[in-house]
C-alpha cells in the first residue's frame, strides 16, 4: 500500500476564504469545544483525547499491518486535530475544509484507488477503517470523504475515460479539488429512475437542465457528477464544473443534522458541456446505484466510529461520576445499557470486517451491503440514544459528542437508501418476492 505521508502539503487554495465556505451562521470560536467541564461540575469526567477503541472480540488480530497503520494514523489525527474543533463547527454551521484536507493527506479519500491515480491501492477493510475513524469525529466529515471517494472518484475510475481519470482523480484524492454527487431531486428520492433532469444532445455538446437536492459538498465543489437522462431516456453521468454558466449550488442551512457538512442543491439551467464530460463506460441506473453500493459500504464502517465515540463518552462519565455513594456505572440498569452497547458494537464490527473481505474477494453483493448498512446504523442510533440517557442532563450539551452523533445518525439512517428500502431488499433476498411494487 502506498504511503500517503509522502504527499506534499497543500498550499491554501483560492477558495479557502470564499464566502460560500466561511460566511455562515456563526463563529466556531463562540462555542465550547468537546470535553469542556461545565461550570461548577466536579463529579464526572470526559476527555475525548483519551479515547481507546473498543475491540472486545480482537478484530485487530484479523487486520493486516497496512490496515492497522492507516487506521492508527487517522485515529491520532482525529484525536489531535479534529476533535478539538468539530463540535464548534457543527454548532456554527461551518465546514472545516482545512481539517478535511488534513484527512486527505493521510489517505482518507479514495484509498482503494491505485496509487498511479492518487490513491493508496489499499484494501476495502482499510477504507472501512478510515471511515470509522473519520466518523468517530463526525458523520458530516465522513460524508465529505465518502462522497469524494465512493461517489465521485469511484465512478471516474470505474467508468471514466483515461483523460477524466488523469485530470480529476489525483486532485480529488488530496482534496485540492472538491467533488459532489448529484442524483436525488426535490421530488425524486428512493426512485431515481423517475428523475426529471435531462441531457439534450446539441451537436458536439450536451445541454443539461434539472434540479438536484441533498448533494453533500456541492456549494464548495469544483466538479459535480450529475446524473441525467439523455434523449433516449438512458441515465448518463456527466462531470460538470460548477463555475460554468447556468450552474448554481445554494446551500441548505435550516438543518439540525450534519451541521458540520456542506449540504446543497445543484440547479442546472441550460448548462452546456462537451460530450467528453460524459462518463463513457456506463449507461443506465447501474451507474449511480453501483456508486451508492460503495458509499453504503463505507457507512456500515463509519457508524462504528460514531457508536464507539458515544460508548466511550458514556463509559468515561459513568465510571467517574458518583451518585448515592458509588460510581453510576455500578448500578445494574446502567450496566445493562453498557453491556448492550458493547455487544452491539462488537457484532457490527464483525459484520463490517467480513463484508470488507467479501468485497475484496469479489463475492459481495448489494444485498450484503444492505444488511450491513441497515443493521449497523440501527446499532449506532441505539448506542447514541443509550449513551445520551447515561449522561443525564449534560448529555444534551456540546461538551459531549453524543447529541451531535445522534442527530447526525438520523440523516445517515435515511440517505444512501432508507432503512425501509434496505429492509425490502433483504425481504426480496429471503423470499424471492418483490415488495417494492
Amino acid at each position: 500500500m502506498a504511503d500517503p505521508t509522502d504527499r506534499p502539503a497543500l498550499a491554501p487554495s483560492a477558495g479557502d476564504g470564499a464566502p460560500h465556505v466561511r460566511d455562515q451562521a456563526g463563529d466556531p470560536d463562540a462555542f465550547l469545544p468537546l470535553g469542556t467541564i461545565p461550570y461548577g461540575v466536579t463529579n464526572g469526567d470526559y476527555d475525548p483525547a483519551s479515547f481507546d477503541g473498543l475491540d472486545f472480540y480482537r478484530v485487530d488480530d484479523l487486520l493486516t499491518d497496512d490496515e492497522k497503520a492507516l487506521r492508527d494514523r487517522l485515529r491520532e489525527y482525529v484525536s489531535a486535530e479534529v476533535q478539538p474543533v468539530i463540535e464548534q463547527h457543527a454548532q456554527a454551521l461551518t465546514f472545516p475544509l482545512d481539517v478535511a484536507r488534513g484527512l486527505a493527506r493521510l489517505g482518507a479519500i479514495g484509498p482503494t484507488i491505485p496509487a498511479e491515480y492518487g490513491g493508496l491501492g489499499a484494501s476495502s477493510v482499510a477504507y472501512g477503517l478510515a471511515m470509522q475513524e473519520v466518523e468517530r469525529a463526525d458523520s458530516g466529515l465522513r460524508s465529505f470523504c465518502s462522497v469524494m471517494g465512493s461517489l465521485v472518484m469511484y465512478p471516474i475510475y470505474t467508468y471514466g475515460s483515461e483523460e477524466q481519470k488523469r485530470r480529476w482523480l489525483p486532485r480529488l484524492a488530496t482534496a485540492e479539488a472538491v467533488g459532489c454527487f448529484a442524483l436525488t431531486e426535490p421530488d425524486v428520492g428512493s426512485d431515481p429512475g423517475s428523475m426529471t433532469t435531462r441531457a439534450r444532445r446539441d451537436g458536439d455538446d450536451y445541454v443539461i437542465t434539472g434540479h438536484k437536492r441533498w448533494s453533500t459538498n456541492a456549494s464548495i465543489a469544483d466538479v459535480a457528477l450529475v446524473w441525467a437522462k439523455d434523449d433516449d431516456g438512458d441515465v448518463r453521468g456527466f462531470l460538470i464544473e460548477t463555475d460554468l454558466d447556468g450552474v448554481s449550488t445554494p446551500r441548505i442551512m435550516d438543518k439540525w443534522s450534519l451541521r458540520a457538512a456542506v449540504t446543497s442543491e445543484v440547479v442546472l439551467d441550460e448548462v452546456r458541456v462537451p460530450a467528453s464530460a460524459m462518463l463513457p463506460n456506463v449507461k443506465g441506473l447501474k451507474g449511480p446505484l453501483s456508486c451508492l453500493t460503495q458509499a453504503r459500504y463505507g457507512i456500515a464502517w463509519g457508524v462504528l466510529g460514531a457508536a464507539m465515540a458515544c460508548y466511550d463518552a458514556a463509559l468515561q462519565h459513568t465510571t467517574s461520576r458518583e451518585q448515592f455513594g458509588r460510581p453510576v456505572a455500578g448500578f445494574q440498569l446502567v450496566q445493562n445499557h453498557i453491556a448492550d452497547m458493547l455487544a452491539g458494537i462488537t457484532k457490527a464490527q464483525l459484520v463490517a470486517w467480513r463484508l470488507g473481505r467479501m468485497k475484496d474477494e469479489g463475492t459481495m453483493r448489494p444485498a450484503h451491503v444492505s444488511l450491513a448498512k441497515r443493521d449497523n446504523v440501527r446499532m449506532a442510533l441505539s448506542v447514541a440514544r443509550q449513551s445520551r440517557q447515561l449522561l443525564g442532563g449534560n448529555g444534551v450539551l456540546g461538551i459531549y459528542p453524543v447529541m451531535r452523533h445522534m442527530a447526525n445518525l438520523e440523516s445517515v439512517v435515511t440517505y444512501e437508501g432508507t432503512d425501509e428500502v434496505h429492509t425490502l431488499v433483504l425481504g426480496l433476498e429471503a423470499t424471492g418476492i418483490n415488495a417494492f411494487s
